[in-house]
């Protein structure tokens, strides 16, 4: 471990929503959503070793070329380890966030996340709820996409994260989802997820830009901490990196001047990592080898994983941890053959980092 030079900075709080803006729109929140899914998705078996439970989405969204699925984060991230919760009013929640590639028409259709429902034994339903930056021209404002990789996301409390590369990390509100009447004015969306604020990605002037290419929460410990890492090929960085959270505030824990510092930074990890997540002490991490081939699962610790070479499916993604089943959740990116699965942790802990 070295000594980060790291931090995320948080914005001026002139960026972040005015009351004017939430008096033209309705705001439903997440329980609005839930209430109101119109995609089903059906329990599939997903290939790849590691998969024990998992589904895929309706036709349109597992086929399209249009966008693809990046991001992973459930209701027990958002409330924590607790035996009978993880839940959101009732409901095994998986959030998933998407990128567009491209423009349709004179449009570029920035990013969304996907709302499911997931149930064991019923196909889950969803929606997609488009993420947007809402700008102020005078008395009037105008929704503009989101335009970010969105490679990872975290759901804490009420504030949802998303992975902004090299320019930070990205702040939503949950509560803060509206429903729109006009949707020509949000690319045909009846939800939208307006910014709350964002964290600007900086560093001292001896290091190298990070990018925030997926993220993951850790619970474990007297602190949680906000885990980010970055995708690179042979050659690059890839580091891995860590963020106190402030559990009181459910922002990053920031000094007087808004840093939020790096408590921790893992320099030469793994190429090609598309994800990363703490669980009990354990890292496991998720790597890709190109369209059609089975991807990599890494299991341990920084300097010393153990590699599982190919037994996740094409195209692993970002990766979470659900401990009311002891259970990881990821997800894979290339059309038809796109799925978001569970995978046993505890089979894949090395011996020596097993709790019992």
């Amino acid at each position: 471990m070295s000594s980060p030079g790291y931090r995320l900075v948080a914005a001026a709080r002139e960026l972040t929503l005015s009351d004017r803006f939430f008096r033209r729109f309705r705001r439903v929140g997440l329980r609005g959503v839930l209430a109101d899914l119109n995609c089903t998705g059906a329990h599939a078996d997903v290939p790849g070793e590691a998969a024990i439970a998992g589904m895929t989405w309706q036709d349109d969204d597992r086929d399209t070329e249009r966008w693809y699925p990046q991001g992973i984060t459930t209701s027990a991230d958002a409330y924590g380890a607790d035996p009978s919760g993880g839940m959101f009013e009732g409901h095994d929640v998986v959030i998933a966030s998407w990128y567009a590639h491209g423009w349709r028409g004179w449009l570029q259709l920035g990013s969304r996340i996907s709302v499911i429902d997931w149930s064991d034994n019923d196909p889950p339903r969803y929606r997609h709820v488009l993420l947007t930056a809402p700008k102020r021209f005078g008395f009037f404002h105008r929704l503009r996409p989101v335009r970010v990789h969105a490679g990872g996301i975290v759901w804490y409390g009420d504030h949802l994260f998303v992975a902004g590369s090299s320019s930070g990390v990205r702040v939503f509100r949950l509560d803060d989802i509206v429903r729109v009447r006009n949707r020509l004015r949000t690319k045909g969306y009846r939800y939208v997820l307006p910014q709350y604020s964002f964290y600007a990605a900086e560093h001292d002037d001896d290091g190298d830009r990070m990018t925030y290419s997926f993220m993951s929460l850790d619970r474990a410990g007297d602190e949680d901490h906000l885990v980010a890492g970055e995708y690179g090929r042979k050659g690059g960085s890839h580091r891995l990196i860590r963020y106190a959270i402030d559990r009181d505030t459910q922002l990053l824990r920031s000094d007087d001047r808004g840093w939020a510092v790096a408590t921790e930074l893992h320099d030469r990890q793994i190429a090609r990592m598309q994800g990363a997540v703490v669980f009990e002490g354990t890292w496991a991490i998720t790597s890709s080898n190109g369209e059609g081939n089975a991807g990599d699962l890494w299991v341990g610790t920084p300097g010393s994983y153990t590699r599982h070479a190919g037994v996740l499916p094409t195209g692993p993604e970002d990766i979470t941890y659900l401990p009311q089943r002891r259970w990881l959740w990821s997800l894979t990116e290339w059309p038809g053959r796109r799925w978001v699965y569970a995978i046993d942790a505890d089979r894949w802990r090395p011996a020596s980092h097993d709790p019992s």
